[in-house]
């Protein structure tokens, strides 16, 4: 073999080897699951839980509403426009006499990267009666992550969402107010996504240019596309929205503008943009409510919201 062959076969093993540390960074960092924490929330609740915690007799329901002597749950299906232009639209109204009923989840129960399950997998397995996909926090590394009480991660990054114990939520900037201080006032759960949607009462912001990661993948998020996002009108009384989007002919997603103005004439007092795109999903009472991407086809998440029986 010649000094040149050589050569070039070095050359050759040393690009595939950079190609393939590359290509396994990539995967580690999006691709392979890495567990931090187990999270013992109890185990999930069955039929025999729900009959200790409310009396069967008690609970109302059919495919689109709920209610029992502590939670009141209404869905309506709303589609505006025509053609191209169509835009459809899900918007759950929440009421709870106390902030227990609202919770969040991780998907197989452990917080880390790349831990993913489909929302209504999440769901099904804590018996809730309704749950939107939360903020994917699995795909970031920063980011403020308080869940049912506890802090995971506390890396101020942008603005974030709180959810307090008496029944309040508002939008806060990460990098200016600390985990430990929205736990010493009393938070439950904080979101890092964004962008916040509706600040007392108004439309927050101009949406024109909103990029919520520096990492792989980044892109601006102001145009129409399918949404989730939560909206506070008073105290324990919440309205949850799923947009379905990026498919003709049934519903083209909306703008983030359009979104908080939806907000607004729902009549929330405080709103915040969480999770769309393929991750926008509606469950309710056993089933998916939307259509994600027109093909009912769920994209696996991090975590949900959810309401209990």
């Amino acid at each position: 073999m010649s000094r040149r062959t050589k050569k070039i076969g070095l050359i050759v093993l040393i690009v595939l080897s950079i190609i393939a540390a590359v290509l396994y960074k990539l995967a580690d960092r999006y691709l392979i699951e890495h567990i931090e924490v187990v999270v013992n929330d109890g185990p999930s609740a069955g039929a025999n839980a729900t009959a200790a915690v409310t009396d069967p007799g008690s609970v109302q329901s059919d495919d689109w509403s709920y209610k029992d002597s502590d939670v009141s749950i209404q869905i309506d299906k709303v589609q505006k426009g025509s053609g191209e232009d169509i835009v459809t639209y899900y918007v759950a109204d929440v009421q709870l006499s106390d902030n227990s009923r609202l919770r969040t989840a991780f998907a197989k129960d452990a917080f880390g990267t790349n831990v993913v399950e489909n929302t209504s997998d999440i769901a099904a397995g804590k018996n809730a009666v309704l749950a939107i996909n939360g903020d994917y926090y699995g795909f970031r590394s920063d980011g403020v992550v308080i869940r049912n009480g506890t802090v995971y991660r506390d890396e101020p990054a942008r603005t974030g969402l709180v959810l307090f114990n008496d029944g309040l939520m508002r939008s806060y900037d990460e990098e200016t107010e600390s985990a430990d201080s929205l736990i010493a006032q009393g938070a439950t759960n904080a979101f890092s996504f964004g962008p916040a949607l509706v600040q007392d009462g108004q439309v927050a912001g101009d949406f024109s240019s909103v990029k919520i990661d520096k990492n792989f993948g980044n892109h601006s998020i102001q145009n129409a596309n399918p949404r989730t996002g939560i909206g506070m009108i008073s105290a324990n009384h919440y309205v949850f929205v799923v947009v379905d989007g990026r498919s003709s002919g049934y519903s083209k997603g909306m703008t983030l503008t359009e979104f908080a103005d939806l907000f607004v004439e729902l009549g929330s007092k405080e709103a915040y943009n969480l999770d769309g795109g393929g991750s926008s999903t509606m469950y309710f009472m056993g089933r998916v409510v939307n259509n994600p991407l027109g093909r009912n086809n769920e994209r696996e998440v991090s975590d949900i919201i959810y309401v209990t029986p």
